[in-house]
């Protein structure tokens, strides 16, 4: 058996999308289409044809939308919904409430519903299943306002908002002091975690930024950069046509 079978993914596609305004007036994100294809096919197909065979999605946002859309099409893979509906949960409450269905994994990977790469997902999935750590935050060197914070092991210690100018530490105790050499790197809307990892935390609406610097006081979370020919976070309409235009040259 390949560790990958053992590896279940999680498309997070429960937001509002305001940033996209009026085109998710009638429509979750999720469905928003890129090039004549809605982000949630997208992300499944990417996932199916790197092997996942178990994918669970949660929905809030004309989550109705979303539900029909998956049993109206034939996906090669068995998909679990996480429903959010009566109250939307944020990236790390709806990773602690879908928990329950990640029981016959031993590994999780999160892709955001927004977030379009070439990263090849499967082989990453194999190697963390092989390494000790207890979650890759799958990062980039790009121009952010937020960045996380690593040590020189690349073990996650904190959090910026450059805009603001506020810090989030990792850390037990408010009188420890912050870490004096940190690299500051971009999360990407991707990464992988055991399973089990967040069962420890109250379901409630929180960030799962939140919840990695709190684990990282005890566990392993480490950076794993990337470089792919492509990667994009469709948060914003100008985002969608740069993107549908780098893809049609891409696949030709």
């Amino acid at each position: 058996m390949n560790a990958i079978d053992d590896t279940t993914a999680m498309i997070l596609a429960a937001g509002l999308g305001t940033r996209l305004g009026a085109i998710t007036h009638d429509k979750p994100k999720a469905l928003v289409e890129l090039n004549g294809k809605p982000l949630l096919q997208h992300c499944i197909e990417n996932l199916t044809a790197n092997g996942f065979k178990r994918i669970v999605i949660n929905v809030h946002h004309f989550g109705e939308q979303i539900i029909d859309f998956v049993n109206c099409n034939h996906f090669s893979a068995d998909i679990v919904i996480s429903d959010e509906r009566d109250l939307l949960m944020d990236t790390g409450g709806g990773i602690v409430k879908a928990s329950p269905l990640f029981k016959d994994a031993k590994a999780v990977l999160i892709n955001n519903v927004d977030i379009i790469s070439n990263v090849n997902l499967g082989m990453m999935a194999q190697a963390f299943m092989d390494s000790m750590d207890d979650a890759w935050l799958i990062t980039q060197e790009r121009d952010t306002k937020r960045k996380l914070l690593f040590d020189t092991e690349n073990q996650l210690v904190g959090w910026t908002n450059k805009s603001d100018g506020q810090f989030k530490w990792a850390k037990n105790d408010s009188t420890a002091t912050t870490p004096l050499n940190y690299h500051e790197m971009a999360f990407s809307g991707l990464h992988f975690f055991r399973s089990d990892l967040f069962t420890c935390f109250e379901c409630k609406p929180q960030s799962v930024i939140d919840l990695y610097l709190t684990l990282a006081q005890t566990k392993r979370i480490v950076s794993k950069p990337i470089q792919p020919d492509f990667w994009f976070d469709l948060g914003k309409p100008e985002q969608f046509e740069r993107a549908g235009t780098f893809l049609k040259t891409y696949e030709k």
